[in-house]
């Protein structure tokens, strides 16, 4: 199996999300390629840009084939300030919700090796290829940690709806009732699963 992990949001929008998504290679490119098959869709598969019924698609999608997924949500209000009274940066924030998320996943595997492809669209490639080596010291021999251009993975576009979904609801979006919606059959069998950041170690 694989872990793919794309974020949503910042704390200047109310909301970071992390959602870190269990799926084969195979399984992923199956269901990327038939949402694409149906709607059309011609560029990267990103959650800002998709309606609510290709969404609604892509998560049944995602439900049939037996994905999961656990996704970490830290919230501005409820975010605890570092001593000086400010927020933790977003590259700590982010940190902190990729080893949560990741965290959530590890003591489930049951030492099968499983490889976690991470995003490599939000920071600069040496900041990102630190954050890789620390996931890879989290795994030991459990997998390997790499980054991937979202464009040309399957797993991290997945992702991607996922994170963006979470964030909609976290921040109260126009169309986060809908999205509760959709989500909620998938959090009440916990294929979906959510986990709070409310304070960075």
């Amino acid at each position: 199996m694989t872990i793919y992990c794309d974020e949503s949001g910042g704390l200047n929008a109310g909301a970071m999300t992390f959602s870190a998504v269990m799926l084969t290679p195979k399984a992923a490119n199956e269901i990327h390629e038939r949402f694409r098959s149906v709607t059309g869709l011609r560029g990267e598969l990103k959650g800002s840009r998709i309606s609510i019924v290709e969404r609604a698609w892509l998560l049944e999608l995602f439900d049939r084939a037996g994905g999961r997924a656990w996704v970490a949500v830290a919230e501005r209000d409820k975010l605890a300030q570092n001593p000086g009274g400010t927020l933790p940066s977003d590259l700590a924030l982010y940190a902190g919700l990729l080893n949560l998320a990741i965290g959530r996943w590890l003591p489930e595997t049951g030492g099968v090796c499983t490889d976690v492809v991470i995003d490599d669209g939000r920071y600069d490639p040496k900041i990102l290829a630190q954050v890789r080596e620390e996931i890879q010291d989290g795994l030991g021999q459990w997998g390997r940690a790499s980054l991937a251009d979202s464009k040309r993975s399957d797993g991290v576009q997945i992702a991607d709806v996922i994170a963006n979904s979470l964030f909609n609801i976290a921040v109260g979006s126009q169309r986060a009732h809908r999205i509760q919606r959709i989500l909620d059959p998938m959090l009440a069998s916990k294929a979906i699963r959510i986990t709070e950041l409310t304070q960075l170690p």
